[in-house]
């Protein structure tokens, strides 16, 4: 695919066929421009398989907007789906429609209200709220799922390696692994997550964090092939970055050359006035060579130098190999402890691709529609009831405890003035029989979580950096109870309904079978 039909491809056109035609149905039947309200939610969270997340990181959202800016039906766009036929071989789309397409359509002729990336988010609470005319909201749908729902699922992948790996450096490797050109939305969740720093040169260039990265196996083989040796190599690497020096020790024999041929450059650079910055170690035993690495190294006197770690690594692999450093490292004569603070991971596959669960169950669900000025509620039920939608122009508030922990979001109809309710009830969305109360002196306070982004067109919302980001990150997740922090069997953090929302929900569940 050429750059120019690249651009094309991922312009307004990057959506469902069956969103366009229903925009002409709505177009034909002059339902287009009544407003309508979407939802945009994720269903469950990401389930590894032998291990589940109890949390989720939002991302996405100012690459979402990008995509909405530019988003329009330009000449060859209208002349793509001129040229499309039914099956009769009539045009699919009529020429009133497409007038309307080009000349009266806007990505942006929403309202737009959202949680800010970086916030941890839980299943079935609105993360992104689409206000505006239907035939828009109906074609942004795919584009929007498709942007925000894989950056959520490598945010999330990523905040809980760098969890797993107790806040060590992390580094994002997975560019190569990556879907094609999603290595640059991803790299972009993985620094929002928990990565600190990628490889992915152009993508952190573009937001502003340097790439990072060594040399690689094929480097020392060239001097291997030269005849030159191993030792060869890291000296020539040492001296053109002297002040950068990370050597990957296993192309040959870990501990039998490669760490001490890199202590040898490490002893050089050292009397030149420079800080070696570390070793890699790409293959075996990754804890035990660790430890035995860290023990030459103590001994040749550099305790500060890092050791990088990679291969292959996620969240269990790296609570497996702190596990065996704390078990083991002692008996080397290595105090566990200042070696798991020198670890660095370098993590690619697993983070990139979200290993063991490669979507989020990210939906899109209308819940209103706007007649004579007020919205009127929608219902979609489905036969498992945790897939009936939780109806109506909404808000969405998290409740924090006389601890100042999150203790729950609860999602409650637009008027309600939550955070001035006690004693505050909280609904389970659909069991009856499981409610809290929280009187005032359990409650810390309460925070509206969705904010204007979007309003009449323009954008309203600040669009902060991935450090301001981050730090909204690691207040959320240090908000959390350990339990729901968890790596394996977390604490199911509580979702709720206000009272209010859960009767009319039940009113609406009852009235639409009656009806049917």
């Amino acid at each position: 695919m050429k750059p120019s039909e690249l651009l094309t491809a991922s312009g307004i056109l990057f959506t469902d066929q069956y969103q366009l035609t229903m925009a002409q149905l709505y177009y034909k039947l002059g339902l287009h421009e009544i407003n309508a309200q979407f939802d945009h939610f994720f269903r469950s969270y990401p389930d590894y398989g032998i291990h589940k997340a109890g949390y989720c990181v939002n991302a996405g959202l100012d690459t979402l907007i990008d995509w909405l800016q530019e988003a329009r039906f330009g000449e060859e766009e209208i002349q793509f789906l001129r040229a499309q036929k039914s099956s009769s071989g009539k045009p699919l789309f009529e020429e009133d429609f497409l007038k309307w397409l080009k000349e009266g359509y806007s990505s942006l002729a929403i309202n737009l209200y959202a949680m800010q990336e970086g916030r941890v988010i839980h299943p079935n609470v609105p993360i992104h709220v689409v206000e505006g005319p239907l035939a828009v909201g109906q074609i942004i749908e795919t584009g929007l799922l498709n942007i925000v729902n894989y950056q959520i699922l490598v945010a999330t992948k990523a905040a809980r390696i760098k969890h797993s790996a107790r806040g060590q450096l992390l580094l994002e490797f997975g560019i190569r692994r990556a879907q094609g050109f999603g290595a640059v939305p991803g790299t972009r969740a993985a620094l929002i997550g928990g990565a600190d720093f990628s490889s992915n040169v152009g993508t952190s260039h573009v937001l502003g964090f340097p790439p990072k990265g060594t040399h690689a196996h094929s480097y020392v083989q060239v001097f291997l092939g030269l005849g030159q040796g191993e030792l060869a190599a890291f000296e020539a690497y040492a001296d053109l970055y002297p002040d950068d020096c990370l050597l990957l020790v296993d192309t040959i024999d870990t501990l039998g050359s490669g760490v001490p041929n890199a202590i040898k450059v490490f002893e050089k650079l050292r009397k030149q006035g420079h800080q070696p910055v570390g070793i890699r170690l790409d293959s075996g035993d990754l804890a035990h060579l660790a430890i035995k690495a860290a023990k030459m190294l103590d001994d040749a006197g550099f305790p500060d130098v890092s050791i990088v770690l990679s291969n292959d690594l996620d969240e269990m692999v790296i609570w497996q190999i702190i596990t065996q450093v704390q078990e083991e490292a002692a008996r080397y004569g290595v105090d566990p402890d200042s070696l798991i603070h020198r670890l660095v991971y370098g993590v690619g596959t697993k983070l990139i691709t979200s290993g063991g669960d490669s979507a989020l169950s990210g939906v899109y669900k209308l819940v209103a529609i706007q007649q004579e000025g007020s919205w009127t509620p929608t219902l979609k039920i489905s036969e498992n009831i945790d897939k009936t939608l939780n109806p109506g122009n909404k808000r969405v508030w998290r409740v924090y405890d006389e601890r100042g922990k999150a203790t729950a979001d609860l999602v409650s109809l637009y008027n309600e003035d939550i955070p001035n309710q006690r004693p505050l009830e909280l609904c389970h969305p659909t069991l009856a029989t499981k409610r809290r109360t929280l009187e005032s002196d359990q409650i810390d306070h309460i925070e509206k979580l969705l904010i204007p982004v979007i309003k009449d067109g323009k954008v309203v919302a600040d669009r902060p950096e991935i450090r301001e980001m981050r730090s909204v990150r690691d207040k959320d997740i240090d908000a959390l109870d350990p339990g729901v922090l968890r790596i394996m069997n977390p604490h199911t953090y509580h979702v709720s309904l206000s009272r209010k929302l859960w009767d009319l929900k039940q009113e609406m569940i009852k009235k639409t079978r009656d009806e049917a």
